[in-house]
């Protein structure tokens, strides 16, 4: 990140969500609150899954990876964004601006491939229930954790390698609460319109094809749920639909952004805003709250921590 292009702009303006002064003001204690609530919401839930043996299943494995990957998906951006609402000049450093991108997409394609992953245990658990011990043995589910990482690794690199090297000559002022790649591109002092390209076909291979095949797992799992018994077609329906909800809510605004941008202003900050912030707080509510398991896992922390105050 030493290139000569930092020698002619050293740093981003960034003018954020809005304009007015009590408006950020309202919204620095909602951002407070919201990140306070994900951070500590995702940390209790991966407590959960390591303290309670109950949950040492592969599916609750998956779980605590996606609680720790949501958490640092939110605090790549959310930070920034609070802090900004506080001051008058945002800005943030050409280093700090590549950090951004680098780990807002590192983080973003992991989970993306986490969520594939999550979607193949269950199409194992619900389509072929006498092999799932064999198949999702904890070697295979910790090689598909490290896989998810390795590929959000290389997504990230294969944007950071093409990005560092642009030349950005001003205007150097970002509309958004964070740097993103679609908005970094357009300050470069090049014709953008092969690399706006570029990057949605980088972006879109690695969303559609993650989104394409958690469609067709949760096709399969849906019409084998419709053959079954009622009562576990009702646990399976109810467990699908969780993961499912939690797939849109993910997808859509990163498809809107990076794949199929509509270039409006205020809806790309929404969208944005939607994915880094709202998608890591629905997680651990959508998991938990709709988890028999994860609640009454919940009931026997508090039992235990209750005996251990009265000792």
């Amino acid at each position: 990140m030493n290139g000569g292009n930092q020698s002619v702009v050293s740093e981003f303006v960034l003018l954020g969500l809005c304009n007015s002064w009590n408006t950020q003001v309202l919204l620095f204690l909602i951002f407070l609150m919201l990140y306070t609530i994900i951070v500590s919401g995702n940390i209790v839930i991966m407590i959960l899954i390591v303290a309670d043996a109950h949950l040492h299943f592969p599916m609750y494995f998956f779980l605590a990876n996606l609680s720790f990957v949501d958490m640092w998906l939110s605090s790549v951006t959310t930070p920034k964004m609070i802090t900004d609402f506080l001051r008058e000049n945002k800005t943030i450093s050409f280093r700090g601006c590549m950090c951004q991108i680098f780990f807002a997409h590192f983080i973003a394609a992991s989970e993306m491939v986490l969520l594939v992953v999550m979607a193949y245990d269950r199409y194992v658990a619900i389509c072929k229930p006498l092999h799932y011990s064999t198949i999702m043995n904890w070697q295979r589910c910790t090689g598909l954790v490290l896989t998810s990482w390795n590929i959000g690794l290389m997504h990230a690199l294969s944007h950071l390698v093409v990005i560092v090297k642009l030349p950005f000559c001003g205007p150097r002022e970002i509309d958004s609460f964070f740097c993103d790649i679609p908005l970094v591109i357009k300050l470069v002092c090049m014709e953008s319109y092969n690399l706006d390209i570029l990057m949605n076909v980088d972006c879109g291979f690695v969303g559609v094809t993650c989104f394409v095949l958690l469609l067709i797992s949760y096709t399969y799992i849906l019409l084998t749920v419709c053959q079954s018994s009622k009562t576990s077609a009702s646990k399976a329906l109810s467990t699908c639909t969780a993961h499912i909800i939690v797939v849109v809510i993910f997808f859509v605004p990163c498809i809107f952004i990076y794949v199929c941008p509509l270039n409006i202003t205020w809806v790309d900050k929404f969208l944005a805003v939607f994915y880094s912030v709202f998608t890591p707080l629905l997680n651990p509510a959508i998991y938990t709250l709709r988890n028999k398991e994860m609640k009454n896992a919940m009931k026997r922390l508090n039992i235990y921590t209750g005996f251990q105050g009265n000792t």
